[in-house]
């Protein structure tokens, strides 16, 4: 057996081991079940996501269309609500 440790912050933890006490799992239980998720799907066993809800790829692209738009590339006219709603459906 190997022993792991880490350091994590206070409320990263707390919130963490409340979540884990409701599931019935204790702390040491749910990082070997992440590691064992881990050897199975040879990575990362889910969609990381940034603070915003939005993978890394698409938070990225965002920013980058932000750039444009403040650049005044890429940008369409002002447009109504029925306009905007005739434009989407032509995409």
């Amino acid at each position: 057996m190997a022993t792991i440790q880490l350091r994590i912050d206070n409320a990263t933890k707390k919130s963490a081991k409340n979540i884990l006490d409701k599931l019935g799992i204790d702390m040491t239980a749910a990082i070997k079940i992440y590691l064992k998720q881990i050897v199975i799907n040879k990575g990362i066993p889910f969609k990381l996501l940034t603070e915003n809800g939005l993978t890394i790829e698409q938070e990225k692209e965002i920013l980058k269309a932000a750039k444009e738009a403040e650049k005044g590339k890429n940008v369409t006219k002002a447009m109504s609500a029925d306009e905007a709603v005739e434009h989407l459906k032509k995409l």
